[in-house]
């Protein structure tokens, strides 16, 4: 009975073994960015150095870079790994360095966010550093009136993978907020839930209390987060990282690389072949169309870069489906050819 206890006790508590995650490539799979190695410095704030999904925020006199790493605790698969390059031995007021996920808004309705039966979230995850010491969590809510919860983590043993799970209850802290009318989050595809991963934070962000939920949107750590940024070679790895409903957390749930991918390309597209355009009119313009694999989140700001088919862009109509491209100049025998990225991030 025992055991039999212990394998209830670790199942969901509702909806099914699949898509429990509400974060999108927490296993880290999908790099269609880069997967080399990128630098964060001063004023950073973006998606271009990191793992899909994964957002970073540097404001410190240091930088540190990102990599795709093949460290994992299961040791397959793929890992997300920073390395401080120069170092910040002091932070000021307004300096911070952390690593997010924005989850889409739409995608937190089962929460219940606001009601009296907003539900617990549970948040797992491998991480190995060489700087051991307190380090600490964010989740932010930014919808209706922003909440934010921080919750301290200690990394005991240098460059060991070690396992984390922290339970957020919408009442942590002995707080309402959650559970009111101000704790909803609107059913569109803004911004539901910011999670963030401290690496450092100054003065003006770390007056928050561990394991409770606060009215003040610039509390997102405590004063016992440490400076991972003080030392050049600081590292720090994380690996299957979950955020699932439920005071339990349950095994990792591993996505086929064709799920994340599309997961991913709601937010974020890059062609891997040159698209084209038809040959031209008399007068030497062509049109070209593409459907995108998946519609994405709004209608995306888009790049092309020419890819020597003759002629030039000089147009292109794009939505959440997909978009036209316009050429002229071509000659004759000539098709456009280019290639493209489009950008639908929270």
């Amino acid at each position: 009975m025992g055991n039999a206890r212990n394998l209830a006790d670790n199942l969901p508590v509702e909806g099914s073994l699949s898509g429990r995650n509400l974060l999108i490539n927490g296993g880290f799979q999908v790099f269609q960015r880069s997967s080399a190695v990128t630098t964060a410095d001063a004023g950073f704030q973006g998606y271009y150095t990191t793992a899909d999904r994964w957002k970073i925020y540097e404001n410190t006199q240091g930088a540190f870079t990102t990599e795709r790493s093949t460290d994992t605790p299961s040791g397959s698969g793929s890992s997300f790994k920073a390395v401080v390059t120069t170092a910040a031995t002091a932070l000021s007021t307004n300096h911070y360095a952390s690593i997010e996920q924005i989850i889409e808004a739409q995608n937190c309705q089962h929460l219940a966010y606001g009601t009296s039966a907003a539900k617990t979230l549970t948040l797992s995850f491998f991480v190995k550093s060489s700087k051991t010491g307190i380090y600490t969590i964010a989740l932010y809510k930014p919808d209706t009136t922003g909440y934010l919860y921080t919750k301290e983590y200690t990394i005991n043993s240098a460059n060991t993978w070690e396992k984390k799970t922290i339970n957020i209850t919408p009442t942590a802290g002995s707080t309402s907020f959650i559970t009111s009318s101000g704790g909803a989050i609107a059913n569109d595809n803004g911004q539901g839930l910011i999670l963030g991963f401290n690496l450092a934070w100054g003065d003006a962000f770390d007056g928050g209390t561990s394991d409770v939920w606060s009215s003040s949107t610039s509390n997102y750590s405590t004063t016992n987060q440490l400076n991972w940024m003080d030392t050049v070679g600081n590292t720090f790895i994380l690996s299957e990282v979950q955020l699932e409903v439920g005071s339990q957390s349950t095994p990792f749930e591993h996505r086929s690389f064709g799920d994340e991918l599309a997961r991913c390309q709601r937010y974020y597209q890059k062609s891997v072949q040159n698209g084209s355009t038809s040959y031209p009119s008399s007068d030497g313009y062509a049109r070209g169309m593409y459907l995108f694999p998946v519609r994405m989140r709004n209608d995306p700001t888009g790049g092309y870069t020419d890819a020597g088919g003759g002629g030039s862009v000089i147009g292109n109509e794009t939505n959440t489906d997909g978009f036209f491209v316009t050429y002229q100049s071509l000659a004759a025998s000539q098709a456009g050819a280019f290639s493209w990225t489009m950008d639908a991030e929270l």
